[in-house]
């Protein structure tokens, strides 16, 4: 079983501009542990490995407070990023996983991404060896399909699917989120705070550093995010009504959605941190949840969530070119 909420380490080393020194990532992480966080969420593709090194380093000492989650199956090759899940790939990036992070099993491995040039019980079924080794606790799945759940779960039994899932991406609502509660599969959600939009911490994509991905995502290009920047005056309205900050109130709709459902926000900031993961004592009118949902969501967010050549390596369901 999932804490209910974790905290996603990616922006440390990875994907949003220049990332914060090693420093100030062991801090936020340091304090993440004091303040009793008790779930981390890295991966292999992460920096080239560099957060895996970096999480190792923060939980030096501190191994048993934490359910610590990772990924493999996608990583950088020779600067580019590749999706290979064949068995001895994943076997050799377990195996370096452990070596970075300094530990000798993993609580929860992913498969990062489905490599649809093989089955995804080839990849499933070697993960299910390392669980047998006890290298990995459980295996999870990330930006998958309902049907692809099923037939990973033909070979092995799966502990939780990491899709993305906020007010503004709401593919799991297509069947993945049924299907994970009615299994008893934790839905581990990133980006639950749509990359910052719903933090109302992107004023203008143009300021975003030259190789923040955001850069790319069409939610954040041009007239789509003109119109989706129309929504933000009505979005910071209705949190200060509930009495909370925008993140917050994108992090308890995401709450209200099952028990099941783990937010996993990231950060590289001590106060926002903090302030995420107070979401989860928040007590937030249900009528003001509902108009959140109102608010953002498939009828009113414009663009895509991820450009054509990304988009062709996810295998969720999708609502089509609007979502």
């Amino acid at each position: 079983m999932l804490p209910r909420m974790g905290l996603g380490c990616m922006n440390l080393s990875h994907a949003y501009g220049v990332p914060p020194s090693e420093e100030e990532g062991l801090a936020l992480l340091r304090a993440a542990l004091d303040d009793g966080v008790t779930h981390l969420d890295t991966a292999t593709l992460y920096g080239g490995g560099r957060n895996e090194e970096l999480v190792g380093r923060a939980i030096a000492g501190r191994r048993d407070e934490v359910v610590l989650a990772s990924k493999g199956g996608m990583a950088l090759v020779d600067g580019k990023r590749t999706i290979d899940g064949r068995p001895e790939t994943l076997r050799a990036q377990v195996d370096a996983s452990l070596s970075r992070l300094a530990v000798d099993h993993i609580d929860l491995y992913y498969l990062h991404r489905w490599d649809k040039s093989m089955p995804i019980g080839e990849s499933v079924a070697a993960l299910a060896e390392l669980v047998e080794a006890g290298k990995i606790g459980a295996i999870g799945l990330s930006e998958v399909s309902v049907a692809r759940l099923r037939e990973a779960r033909d070979v092995a039994p799966i502990a939780a699917v990491q899709n993305e899932y906020s007010l503004w991406s709401r593919n799991a609502e297509l069947g993945m989120l049924e299907a994970t509660r009615a299994s008893g599969v934790a839905f581990v959600a990133f980006s639950p705070v749509a990359r910052g939009f719903l933090s109302d911490s992107v004023h203008d994509p143009a300021e975003l550093a030259p190789k923040d991905i955001r850069r790319g995502m069409p939610r954040f290009q041009g007239e789509n995010w003109v119109a989706n920047a129309a929504l933000l005056p009505e979005w910071r309205a209705l949190a200060a009504e509930a009495g909370c900050t925008p993140a917050q109130l994108a992090l308890a709709w995401l709450l209200s959605r099952g028990e099941h459902v783990v937010p996993i926000p990231g950060t590289t900031r001590i106060d926002h941190m903090r302030e995420d993961f107070a979401a989860a004592a928040l007590a937030i009118d249900p009528g003001v949840i509902d108009r959140a949902g109102a608010l953002i969501g498939n009828e009113t967010v414009s663009g895509p969530r991820y450009a054509p050549g990304p988009a062709a390596d996810v295998d969720t369901e999708d609502y089509g070119a609007a979502a």
